[in-house]
């Protein structure tokens, strides 16, 4: 299934609270939980005013449903075509 990245701007998003954060995050599983398992969060990176989301979706329509039923923005959805890490630099080209 295709993995995407979201980079949802939300003012101030560093900023947020540990209650705000785990207000937000409940909010997205019980969105996830009504939407079935053919969606999922895997994680997300909070920077600046930006909250940079990983999920696993079959499409990008679905990444927005997400996004709209939870209300809370999807600015940018990107599906990953490759992941690379340092060990990438160990094989061969």
């Amino acid at each position: 299934m295709p993995k995407y990245l979201i980079e949802r701007e939300i003012p101030g998003a560093s900023r947020l609270s540990p209650q705000e954060l785990h207000a937000i995050s409940q909010t997205s599983c019980g969105v996830l939980r009504a939407m079935g398992p053919q969606i999922q969060w895997v994680q997300s990176y909070v920077a600046g005013d930006k909250i940079y989301c990983v999920y696993i979706a079959p499409d990008e329509a679905s990444i927005r449903e997400h996004a709209q039923r939870g209300g809370f923005p999807a600015n940018t959805v990107s599906e990953v075509a490759t992941i690379i890490d340092p060990t990438t630099a160990e094989g061969e080209a």
